[in-house]
């Protein structure tokens, strides 16, 4: 009962403070609602990235993951710091000198009205049957089994999914769609304080359960003394991610994510200034590469405390090590700090959703002449038939394979691929014409379709999905490039700056952005 208490004390503190964090803003307009004002500080965007990024799935599965393959799965973390020093340098400063809300409205600049109907539709479709189905179902699980639901009200598992989604995709839309941008990225920063002391406080207490003298360097010794193959970064042929992907479609995934994703760029797009845009990508960077201490080494010590017992599920294991180790009157603490992380990931999406439909698509096609307050009216509309959607469809993931994370994973390249290789045709070059866009996006979905009907369904023996989509990636841009030298613009593409808001760098953007790219391959040195 106390747990519960706490649970819902923690949670309804949040609400109150975003509440009266955005009661200043005017949310009638796009910008307000849409991207916060344009009034986002550093502080504030580090917070809403990490925490966007960092959810149950996340938690649960790569902590299950290095359960099975030890460290070397922190490529998925520390990896992701030099995308985010990169978006910081190069691709922030092209946005917010084009006065950019949404990716495909630079594509648009870019390329034309099409291209950005098609980024758009494959934004959107990507979302709405992907991420926030399986945010929502991978909540409810975490939910249900922190508070063991269907013991503690008499019901069973599938009606406990059913009754979490419901109260999990609820709450959030009611954060994302009546409260837009701001609110968003206030209730992530008080929550990302709070994930960052739960999360850091699993380890902490499993490394002296599993130490001998009851001590933090008792436990870490002893995992490096008894297990030393589990701090091995360098992975395998044979491992989930062999090391050759890291220079290859790892890269890609992470550039997407952190630089062309519009669940998370949209926060930096809401910048003050470029700078104030800078400090925060740069500082959630710096605590990037501390991700692997909540989200890999808990799985570790999972291994060294069950002696490597072969589980049913590797994803058990961090709720299972959670229910062992920390004391009961944390526990409600921990979960509403959990219930915040599976929020922010569903309402950040949702958001994003009726973002890109309100401006991309209802103010282009469907009413020219809608008034901003029209525009965002008919986007929380539109948000509100996709979160319920999405919660009719997550509960029938109870029934989906064990790899489910995995497949998803390879999925999402069906999207990331298409748009991040326009994107950054886009960036490079002056004379591609928007036809090399529309002829590459349309290549890129149905090769990489087609491998995942030919490695999933098909259950051929092909290379790693990393890899495959590295060549997806370079035979795209190939011919991308090739269209271009054949039939060019006429002439140059050269971006206006609209003056939105000041584009003035953080002068310390590059030699901090160094010192973090120095920091990541230090990590991969001292664990190889």
């Amino acid at each position: 009962m106390l747990g519960i208490l706490s649970f819902a004390g923690f949670t309804i503190l949040v609400a109150v403070i975003a509440y009266y964090a955005t009661k200043g803003t005017n949310e009638k307009s796009s910008d307000g609602y849409f991207l916060g004002g344009r009034s986002l500080t550093a502080g504030v965007i580090a917070g809403s990235l990490l925490l966007t990024n960092l959810s149950t799935e996340q938690i649960v599965g790569l902590n299950g993951s290095a359960y099975a393959d030890g460290i070397l799965v922190m490529a998925w973390e520390t990896l992701a710091a030099i995308a985010m020093v990169v978006t910081a340098v190069y691709l922030l400063p092209k946005y917010l000198k084009g006065g950019i809300s949404t990716i495909p409205t630079y594509l648009e600049d870019r390329f034309d009205t099409t291209t950005k109907a098609m980024t758009s539709g494959l934004f959107l479709s990507g979302y709405a049957i992907v991420l926030l189905p399986i945010v929502l179902y991978s909540g409810s699980l975490g939910i249900s089994g922190m508070f063991n639901l269907p013991e503690l009200l008499g019901i069973t598992e599938w009606q406990s999914v059913w009754l979490c989604v419901w109260s999990i995709g609820i709450i959030g839309s009611i954060y994302a769609i009546f409260g837009g941008l701001k609110a968003v990225v206030v209730s992530d920063s008080i929550n990302a304080i709070g994930l960052l002391i739960g999360g850091l406080l699993i380890p902490v207490f499993g490394l002296m359960a599993i130490a001998d003298d009851g001590s933090l360097t008792g436990g870490l010794a002893k995992l490096a003394s008894e297990h030393p193959e589990k701090l091995n970064a360098i992975g395998g042929e044979d491992s989930s991610i062999p090391f050759a992907t890291i220079f290859t479609g790892m890269m890609l995934v992470q550039l997407f994510y952190w630089g062309t994703n519009q669940q998370i760029i949209q926060r930096a797009l809401g910048a003050k200034n470029l700078a104030e845009g800078q400090k925060g990508l740069t500082l959630a960077a710096f605590i990037k590469i501390l991700g692997p201490i909540i989200v890999v080494l808990p799985g570790i010590i999972a291994y060294h405390k069950w002696g490597g017992e072969v589980l049913a599920n590797n994803d058990i294991a961090y709720p299972r090590l959670v229910a062992e180790v920390l004391p009961a009157p944390l526990v409600g603490f921990f979960a509403a700090v959990m219930f915040g992380a599976i929020l922010s990931s569903f309402n950040s999406a949702l958001n994003s959703c009726v973002t890109l439909f309100g401006i991309d698509i209802y103010k282009q096609y469907i009413n020219k002449e809608a008034e901003e307050i029209r525009v965002v009216s008919v986007g929380k509309k539109f948000g509100i038939v996709l979160a319920i959607f999405s919660m009719f469809v997550a509960p029938f993931l109870y029934y989906a394979s064990d790899g489910l994370f995995g497949y998803l994973q390879t999925v999402n390249g069906a999207y990331s691929i298409p748009i991040l290789t326009v994107i950054v045709v886009g960036f490079l070059t002056k004379r591609v014409p928007a036809i090399a866009a529309k002829v590459g996006i349309i290549f890129s979905f149905t090769f990489y379709v087609t491998y995942i009907v030919l490695s999933k369904g098909l259950e051929m023996d092909l290379p790693h999905f990393l890899h495959v989509q590295f060549i997806c990636f370079v035979l795209t841009v190939v011919l991308m490039l090739v269209i271009g030298k054949v039939k060019p613009r006429e002439t140059n593409f050269v971006q206006e700056y609209t003056r939105d808001v000041d584009v003035t760098p953080w002068k310390y953007v590059k030699p901090v952005g160094l010192a973090i790219c120095i920091v990541v391959i230090s990590t991969y040195v001292i664990f190889s």
